[in-house]
């Protein structure tokens, strides 16, 4: 006889307290202490439909003894997050192979008998401009650490060389601090894009696929190196993440970040605002509109500062206007001026082939924005198109096909283009490799790579 079956009562017995008959003496039918009997007062029992206040509530499920407490839903990893970071991690290693071989075969000296320092080789360009600010801040007191006119380092949102100099009290060296924040934020921001892909692509295969086409995509040195692109998008995806799940508090919270990293973090702040008008009326959420005005404090605190010291309270934009030629000029006069840069033989060959490369990369974002109109998804297409509006509006195109790192809608929709035939995978992953390496080179080797 099993278990159960010695647990069930007997069909005799059941069919006789159906009948009314009384139950054999026994355990069962022994008064129950608890119950009022004729005549004694007895414990008032709780009406019905109300919870007894004297009696402990239903218990929980909860952890054993000696269990460890449940992460947050958000600390905690699948298969596919595991997927994701194991890629990350691949490609980091690839990237560090690429620095040290670079470093070998293209020497700034041709008879040189010893490698480029490793931390002069990964520490190019805008690295030096974080790496100065953290070091002696935007305005120092010694004049020698500021000795060159060009240097216009207010055009840099504070966000990285906080971030740098905190982890440099800790790192005790500059170029490992840079490389440790890059590398822990694309972790976090690799994560998210997973995510993001998720709500628009169905299984993990999605996830992976849109992470894999960012991390090969021409630009993905920049993420492992000293630039910001890697932690503003450990801020702008986790933002937009919780924008989804209408956490409107958190993803306010988050764009704080993004907007002292960044000024790019303003564009995500106003995809946000079109994604709540969209969407807030429908889960009665206005009352969390003020806080979508929180991400606008640190480009405010920024100015104040800079205008403090300088008198301008635009000078971070005169700065790049210093240093990047990036005043005001008509679409049509910025794409002329490009054209001209990258086919009219005035510079010489590596630079014209970056000018090609900017407008590539322009034509990429306008046709990404088009289609994202197409599909409704008018928050991404804001985000996208002020971008565009902000690099397609200088003097010539500059450090577009850096932004197109920023553009997780067009990961997401080239992840979707190629899940649904294979081989459109293969012939991009021959066509952006190949650029991948060869601008993970031209960046290591000390070449202007955008």
């Amino acid at each position: 006889m099993s278990p159960i079956e010695q647990d069930a009562p007997d069909a005799q017995e059941v069919r006789g307290i159906r009948a009314g008959a009384p139950a054999a003496p026994g355990p069962a039918a022994l008064p129950d202490p608890a119950l009022p009997r004729p005549g004694l007062p007895g414990p008032a029992l709780p009406r019905p439909g109300l919870p007894d206040p004297a009696l402990p509530g239903p218990a929980l499920p909860g952890p054993g003894p000696g269990a460890r407490p449940r992460r947050p839903r958000i600390l905690r990893l699948d298969a596919a997050d595991r997927d994701v970071l194991t890629l990350y991690l691949f490609t980091r290693v690839a990237l560090l192979l690429t620095a040290y071989c670079a470093a070998w075969l293209f020497p700034p000296d041709s008879e040189a008998h010893r490698p480029e320092p490793f931390a002069s080789v990964v520490g190019r360009w805008d690295w030096n401009h974080f790496l100065h600010i953290a070091r002696d801040g935007y305005f120092p007191d010694d004049p020698a650490a500021r000795p060159d006119e060009w240097d216009n380092r207010e055009a840099f949102f504070p966000g990285f060389p906080l971030a740098l100099r905190a982890l440099h009290l800790l790192v005790g060296d500059w170029t490992a601090a840079g490389l440790l924040i890059s590398l822990v934020a694309g972790a976090v921001a690799v994560l998210a894009l997973g995510r993001v892909a998720r709500l628009h692509l169905s299984g993990a295969a999605g996830a992976r696929r849109a992470v894999l086409l960012l991390l090969v995509s021409p630009c993905a040195v920049f993420l492992a190196v000293g630039y910001s692109e890697s932690l503003f998008l450990a801020f702008a995806l986790p933002a937009w993440l919780a924008a989804r799940h209408h956490e409107w508090r958190l993803a306010a919270l988050l764009a704080v970040c993004a907007t002292t990293v960044r000024v790019t973090g303003l564009f995500l702040v106003a995809a946000l605002v079109v994604h709540f008008a969209l969407t807030a009326r429908r889960h009665g959420m206005l009352r969390r509109l003020p806080w979508l005005a929180l991400p606008a404090l640190p480009p405010l605190l920024y100015s104040w500062y800079l205008h403090a010291h300088t008198g301008d309270w635009m000078a971070w934009k005169h700065a790049q206007e210093r240093g990047w030629y990036r005043r005001f000029h008509s679409p049509w006069d910025s794409w002329s001026t490009t054209w001209q840069a990258a086919f009219g033989h005035g510079y010489t060959t590596p630079y014209a082939l970056v000018w090609q490369a900017e407008l590539v990369a322009m034509v990429v974002g306008l046709v990404t924005t088009v289609l994202l109109v197409r599909a409704r998804r008018l928050p991404e297409a804001v985000y996208i198109a002020l971008s565009l509006w902000a690099l397609g509006t200088s003097y010539w195109y500059m450090s577009i096909p850096r932004a197109t790192l920023l553009w997780w809608p067009l990961w997401i929709g080239l992840a979707s283009w190629t899940l649904r035939r294979p081989r459109r995978l293969a012939a991009w992953l021959c066509l952006s490799a190949p650029l991948s390496a060869v601008l993970a080179v031209t960046y290591f080797s000390g070449r202007w790579a955008g």
